[in-house]
């Protein structure tokens, strides 16, 4: 394929429950941390459940140039400016070129957007009254306000959109700016999702009774639901020929997605699994790949009941007798699950295991069920060198985004 239709990653940026930067995120990745603790971003007394992946740690003016505006900055916004400087980073694009600027475009996967932000709001607005409160604190409520100011920020000038397709919003964005690149309406794309942690989406997933009480175990006998966490997750993507141009470290490329609607509930996902079986075969076939060419799967892998068995028999018809062979796992059982920045943060994984040669591990599942007997890799992180890698992102609504990965192994190549 010729370099200006392959799309390769060249920077990549993440905030989360078990890292502040890719590198940590790498490492920990290897080491199975788990991320899901007791929340004290706000109070949970009152909530069934009192664990989720809280990001540690995030101060905004820490993690931000000096020179960067707080005025009106949601945590959202926040995490996502963050993420992006640190992609931008990685990628040797920061400070960012002024003559890059017409030409880069940003597309972000998320929900929550200024949710927390407008919840304190609300709670001043009754301790107060409404000549007192602060109505300025609601200009960063929308979703979209987070691509607004990274792309403001930067001075990008060309497609800016948001996805709001709950859980696998993050992925379309990736498969997205993909084709904004491939179409012409970009030469390079700033992508990804992010998530914020708050309190009506906390007190949604608890009403569901779909939040494990303690730890997320996906495709465990035992398991009782997900754990809910936060997170931003942004990577730059461009043409293999503009990063060889520029001489960028690569690591990897993305080939293809797919996307399928189930059109049957509004939160369970329909357990013939056909959503699923077309949006892997569609991201297949977007790639030019066939079910033998996939070396790893990242999975949903929720943790709750229905999922994890719908996901084990999506995977069964689409590989057939290979799939007992090909190693899966669930990274939400580390780093919990981050709704609208989840199908971002695991390309994000996706990647670095792509570029460092393993596959990561599916923690806190001791008891196998009998209903998912894949290789779903509960024993600690795998070495093993990667050709491909298949996301799946499966979301509320029956919204469902598969994202196919390669290893790059060229000039420039990131590799252990």
């Amino acid at each position: 394929m010729e370099d200006n239709k392959r799309i390769v990653i060249t920077g990549m940026g993440t905030l989360n429950a078990i890292a502040l930067s890719v590198g940590e995120f790498a490492r920990n990745l290897l080491q199975g941390v788990c991320g899901i603790a007791p929340i004290d971003l706000f109070d949970t007394t009152e909530f069934r459940t009192h664990r989720g992946g809280q990001i540690r740690q995030f101060n905004p003016r820490k993690h931000l140039p000096a020179e960067f505006s707080l005025k009106r900055l949601s945590r959202a916004d926040g995490l996502a400016l963050a993420g992006a400087v640190e992609a931008l980073s990685d990628a040797g694009l920061y400070p960012f070129p002024e003559s890059f600027r017409e030409d880069t475009g940003v597309v972000i996967g998320g929900g929550s957007g200024g949710l927390l932000e407008a919840e304190d709001f609300y709670a001043e607005l009754l301790a107060k009254g409404a000549a007192s409160a602060r109505f300025s604190r609601l200009s960063a409520i929308y979703c979209a306000s987070s691509a607004d100011r990274i792309a403001s920020t930067f001075g990008f000038l060309g497609p800016k959109t948001t996805f709001m397709t709950a859980c696998s919003a993050g992925a379309t964005a990736l498969g997205f700016a993909r084709d904004m690149i491939l179409n012409g309406q970009a030469r390079r794309m700033i992508a990804g999702g992010v998530e914020p942690m708050c309190r009506l989406t906390y007190a949604a997933f608890n009403a569901l009774k779909s939040v494990d009480e303690g730890v997320c175990r996906p495709f465990d006998k035992n398991r009782a639901g997900l754990s809910l966490g936060e997170a931003s997750a942004l990577v730059v993507m461009e043409t293999l020929e503009e990063a060889r141009n520029r001489g960028a470290k690569i690591y990897g490329e993305i080939l293809g997605y797919g996307v399928t609607c189930d059109s049957f509930h509004m939160t369970a996902p329909d357990e013939k699994a056909s959503g699923a079986v077309r949006s892997m075969r569609a991201a297949l076939e977007a790639s030019g790949l066939q079910p033998d060419d996939i070396d790893y799967i990242n999975a949903h892998g929720t943790a709750t009941p229905v999922n994890d068995v719908m996901e084990t028999k999506a995977i069964k018809e689409v590989f057939g007798k290979r799939a007992y062979s090909i190693p899966v796992s669930s990274t939400k059982s580390m780093h919990a699950h981050t709704l609208g920045a989840a199908g971002a943060l695991e390309g994000v994984v996706c990647l670095l295991a792509l570029a460092f040669g393993f596959v990561p591990p599916t923690i806190s599942s001791t008891e196998p069920d009998p209903d998912c007997d894949l290789d779903y890799v509960t024993n600690g992180a795998r070495k093993q060198t990667l050709r491909t890698a298949l996301s799946n992102s499966f979301a509320f609504g029956g919204n469902n985004t598969t994202v196919v990965f390669a290893r790059y192994a060229g000039e420039g190549a990131v590799h252990e």
